[in-house]
């Protein structure tokens, strides 16, 4: 029985390979997410001749390049909410913020509910592709909203008490007469 922690981050991921009772069998490295490398870990993980299970903490988009290489591989992977691997973490004497640390304490958590964990299945292309859309919609609203407040502190430097003078009641944004003197002058 061995856990398999990974603390991923953008470009390359800390692992650290653990048995039960705390020992730790490969001390914690860096894999980068290139090809070659997380070949060497797949080949890592086949050559131990006992009962793997990878854990990883849900990091938004980062994970996907090392969970889908060893789900091609035919490795069971585990994605866990970083929400409940932050609890989990919560409970230990020693508090640390190290990849390397991160990395032991997610194969702790493995081994610690290694019951419970649950293959990750991926979603259909579909879901995915709604997921992303919907990212960058919210996205695209933010960078909006973001413009729109520094056009107005803008307005606000440069012509006080103009929104004043200009005001309407009018919800249909076309129909401001403050952005079409904005845009006008």
């Amino acid at each position: 029985m061995v856990s398999v922690g990974v603390d991923v981050s953008r470009g390359k991921s800390t692992v650290c390979f653990m048995r039960p009772y705390g020992e730790v069998l490969i001390t914690p490295y860096d894999v980068p997410h290139c090809e070659k490398d997380l070949l060497q870990l797949v080949e890592q993980i086949h050559r131990l001749n006992d009962e793997v299970q990878v854990v990883i903490e849900s990091t938004g988009a980062y994970h996907y390049p090392i969970l889908t290489f060893l789900k091609q591989h035919g490795i069971f992977v585990s994605v866990v909410n970083a929400y409940l691997m932050k609890k989990y973490s919560m409970i230990a004497i020693r508090k640390g913020k190290t990849d390397p640390l991160d990395s032991i304490k997610i194969a702790s958590y493995g081994i610690d509910y290694w019951h419970r964990l649950v293959d990750f299945e991926p979603t259909e292309e579909t879901y995915q592709e709604l997921k992303n859309l919907n990212r960058q919609y919210l996205n695209y609203l933010s960078m909006r909203v973001k413009a729109k407040q520094a056009m107005t502190n803008l307005i606000d430097q440069t012509m006080p008490g103009i929104k004043i003078v200009l005001w309407n009641r009018s919800d249909v944004p076309d129909k401001d007469k403050l952005c079409d003197f904005v845009h006008e002058y």
